[in-house]
């Protein structure tokens, strides 16, 4: 036994570095470097390029390899192989599903890596092997590589040494928001929505210009005089890593969230309850509610069907129509009758048809319930900030990508400078050679070989080493007086840049700028509309208007009380003389009356012949084609038999009145525009005015109000908002019009009358009432048959109401009578001319000839026999 014992190794030996443990303390130790090795090289992304390990990796290999947008694909296969074997030694299957995932449109909102070949589907097939795939660089991963050959950012050692590496991407696309990103590591997790790269520009750009984000001791590098320090490009390493300055600012997270509206997803779909999603970006965390787009087709024989378009993100569209079947088969949903997916390269569509008896609204609503096409999305927006997890608000990540892209820009006007002058220093030796270029070439010529010519150099003319090489290296050609010109422009040039980098380099706001400028070309180059839809209200406590999209449309309404709203670009600028496109089709009796633009979000005061007043919102207006009849106005508002819209206003969401013909913008806007109204000036057929408070307006009920007295045969036609200072101009049918000051009409109420405005012909009408805002301002006038003129507004003397007034325009047998009087109050305007039988042309407004007060015009728009200009709209 002792000779068994006696030839045993021992378990310790004193000799070795093997040391005594407690094995809880080894497993707690080794468990934490564990962790922290997923938590920062594998799983979370880092908060200044947006990107796991593996993702910068795929990058940085594909530019090493030339593999960028406009070079040709190359197997995945070879990319796969060249990042595992030099950067990412963890196998190959983690570096392709990431490669796959970044190509992927329905996964990634902007692409960074191109692929060819079968990349997968939002059905859930997976890629094919990456032997049989391609893939280059996708023109937005080439925004996060930009600059990085120019000592942007820190290198470091790969895993066996062999290569290097950079720690982070020089990213000018703000990639953390606009991909988002997940991954799931030891003890916590993230998932980042991703978001409208417009969107998170503006955004940013408006986080840098808000007040002073900064103060003395943040805004300028420490510790460098650029005057001194950089003097070659072996300089930059030796200056103090603690030169960059960290920005912050003081803006409020909900001015951030005026541009930001919410993640917008590859898929599409919608989006529910902002005060929800504005949470997430003021706490880090919190839910989001997506759901499906939809909507109820009528079939055949009063049946119908639900259309799906578009599907929350990261729903799989295969699994989604199993889930559908599923619940049919088990009658939790009743009254489907069948399922197809016509899907195709155009987009997403899942029909399902219903029984005869189903209830389209029930079904919908049972499929949000129980399906994925409403799903909650639970952000978590953790990321690594200097190597440590945190969670980050919305205003934090735009705070370290402006740091980041503030310490890029600085490094990359270092790395210029250090290059400027050391050619500057080059440029130097060499006009010193040229200025002594004959006791040059004799030190040269006596010297017995290159090295003994270098050092006479260097000690008859104080050159340093590198200029004496460049003057031995200087060609025979260059002793040519236009040479030796071209290297004195050369070194004023580099004089230049040298001031001009320092200039940057010291001066914070100038790093901002070109931070700011970078984003908005970004923007400009990569930059497209919102995909998806944002509702503020919850699921079920929306109204209809966060149904429709707040935009500039068109609404037209004809004599008989058609009305329709039309796309806003449904009418394109032409040349004035045209004959124009069919605008609205109209029965053989009726003709256009009134065409405006205006928001949809609006609200419209409809003024009829008998003298009252009813309101409607635009978006209850419905949409149609641009020669669409529409629908009676009668389906919309409450009036009676016989009475007809003559009049109409607009009035925005905070309360602002803004008739038919007010485009003024910018500083005359807020003067002219809502509050600066008192009063609306009224007038009818006939010449009679009033003027009456607008906050008689305020509560207009379902069945109107009354808004003037009439007299017999009388109607109301015009309605206007005044300051209670404007003047007014009247122009009648006969071309006869007159001007006077709005305090000519007292002030009435509702119920009255008025007073006599301009005394007029027995055959004579008032065809238009406007306000003139500006005396520089012109009056448009355009005839029955299409001529028309434009007419300086001084050439309208002032007089006192009631009279019979001057003319307006020459009229005869071959012009017709007067049909329209406008003040076009800008110069960048489009008029908008629609004949009785539904005709249009839309001229611009700086196309229209000047003509003097009592002349004819030129023809605007050629009419067709037995047709007549109805109405104009000022766009």
């Amino acid at each position: 036994m002792d000779k068994q014992n006696s030839n045993q190794i021992p378990l310790v030996d004193n000799n070795t570095n093997v040391k005594e443990r407690s094995i809880v303390d080894e497993m707690k130790q080794s468990y934490i470097n564990y962790a922290m090795s997923v938590i920062v090289a594998r799983a979370l992304p880092d908060v200044r390029d947006g990107l796991k390990p593996v993702q910068r990796r795929i990058l940085y290999t594909l530019q090493k390899l030339g593999i960028t947008p406009g070079s040709s694909y190359k197997k995945v296969a070879r990319i796969v192989g060249e990042t595992m074997g030099k950067y990412h030694p963890h196998g190959n299957d983690s570096i392709s599903d990431a490669l796959v995932r970044m190509a992927q449109e329905f996964t990634f909102r902007y692409p960074l890596v191109d692929g060819q070949g079968n990349f997968g589907s939002i059905d859930g097939d997976p890629a094919a092997a990456m032997r049989y795939i391609e893939a280059r660089m996708h023109k937005n991963g080439a925004q996060m590589l930009t600059d990085l050959n120019e000592y942007v950012v820190d290198f470091i050692e790969n895993y066996d040494g062999n290569e290097v590496e950079p720690t982070v991407l020089p990213t000018v696309l703000p990639n953390l928001l606009v991909n988002g990103n997940e991954g799931i590591a030891v003890g916590m997790a993230t998932k980042i929505p991703p978001h409208n790269l417009g969107e998170v520009v503006d955004a940013t750009v408006d986080v840098i210009n808000y007040g002073n984000s900064w103060n003395d001791t943040t805004s300028k590098i420490l510790n460098v005089n650029y005057e001194h320090d950089i003097k070659k490009i072996s300089d930059i390493e030796k200056l103090p890593k603690d030169r960059f300055y960290k920005f912050e600012t003081e803006i409020n997270t909900d001015r951030i969230l005026e541009y930001i509206k919410g993640p917008d997803f590859p898929t599409r779909a919608e989006m529910y309850d902002k005060t929800e999603i504005d949470q997430v970006y003021k706490t880090g965390r919190g839910r989001i509610l997506m759901r499906a787009v939809s909507e109820i087709e009528e079939m055949k024989n009063n049946r119908f069907r639900i259309i799906i378009t578009e599907i929350p993100y990261q729903v799989v569209k295969s699994r989604l129509l199993e889930k559908i079947a599923k619940l049919h088969r088990d009658k939790k949903i009743d009254g489907i009758s069948d399922l197809r997916d016509e899907s195709n390269k155009k987009g997403i569509r899942i029909v399902i048809e219903l029984k005869r008896d189903a209830k389209p609204k029930t079904v919908e609503n049972q499929l949000f319930k129980y399906t994925e096409l409403q799903k909650a999305y639970n952000a978590n927006m953790l990321a690594l900030v200097n190597g440590e997890p945190k969670l980050l608000t919305i205003k934090q990540i735009l705070e370290q990508f402006i740091s980041h892209r503030q310490t890029i820009v600085i490094r990359r006007n270092e790395y210029k400078l250090a290059k400027l002058r050391e050619r500057e220093h080059i440029l130097e030796g060499l006009m010193i050679a040229l200025e002594n270029i004959d006791e040059i070439i004799s030190t040269i010529r006596k010297a017995k070989d290159a090295d003994i010519a270098k050092v006479n150099l260097i000690k008859k003319f104080k050159l340093s080493e590198i200029q004496a090489q460049a003057i031995l290296d200087m060609q025979l050609r260059r002793l040519a007086a236009l040479e030796r010109h071209k290297i004195e422009q050369e070194y004023k040039e580099i004089i230049k840049s040298i001031n001009n980098t320092l200039n940057i380099l010291n001066t914070p706001d100038r790093v901002l700028k070109i931070i700011s400028k970078e984003l908005l070309d970004l923007k400009e180059k990569f930059g497209d509309a919102r995909r998806t839809k944002l509702f503020k209200g919850k699921v079920g406590e929306f109204n209809e208007k966060d149904l429709v999209p707040k935009e500039q449309t068109f609404v037209t309404i004809s004599e008989k009380g058609y009305i329709k709203r039309v796309k806003y670009d449904s009418y394109k600028a032409q040349r004035r003389g045209g004959i124009g496109k069919k605008a609205m089709t109209t029965k053989t009796d009726d003709q256009v009356r009134h065409v405006f633009n205006c928001n949809t979000h609006d609200e419209i005061l409809f003024f009829t012949n008998q003298g009252k007043v009813y309101s409607l919102k635009v978006y209850e207006i419905p949409e149609y084609g641009r020669t669409a009849k529409g629908i009676p106005v009668i389906n919309l508002l409450n009036i009676s038999q016989g009475e007809l819209v003559t009049s109409v206003l607009t009035r925005s969401n905070d309360g602002l009145f803004l008739d038919e013909d007010v485009h003024q913008e910018g500083e005359e806007s807020s003067e002219m525009k809502g509050k600066a109204y008192e009063f609306l000036f009224m007038t009818t057929k006939y010449g009679v005015v009033k003027k009456t408070a607008l906050e008689q307006f305020e509560n207009i009920r379902s069945n109107g109000l009354i808004a003037i007295n009439l007299d017999d045969n009388d109607e109301l036609i015009w309605v206007k908002p005044v300051t209670g200072d404007s003047e007014i101009i009247l122009v009648t049918e006969c071309a006869k019009s007159i001007h006077f000051h709005e305090t000519d009409v007292r002030k009435t109420g509702r119920t009255a009358r008025g007073v006599r405005g301009i005394r007029l012909k027995s055959n004579d009408v008032v065809i238009s009432m406007d306000v003139i805002r500006k005396k520089e301002n012109m009056m448009l006038t355009i005839s029955e048959n299409g001529f028309g003129k434009t007419t300086k507004l001084e050439q309208f003397t002032l007089q006192k109401r009631g009279g019979k007034g001057i003319f307006a325009h020459r009229v005869n047998k071959k012009t017709g009578n007067l049909t329209a009087a406008r003040i076009l109050d800008h110069p960048q305007l489009d008029l908008l001319i629609i004949s009785a039988n539904g005709m249009a042309v839309r001229i611009p407004t700086n196309n229209l000839p000047e003509r003097s007060r009592q002349t004819s015009g030129v023809r605007m728009m050629r009419v067709k026999s037995g047709d007549t200009v109805a109405a104009i709209a000022i766009i």
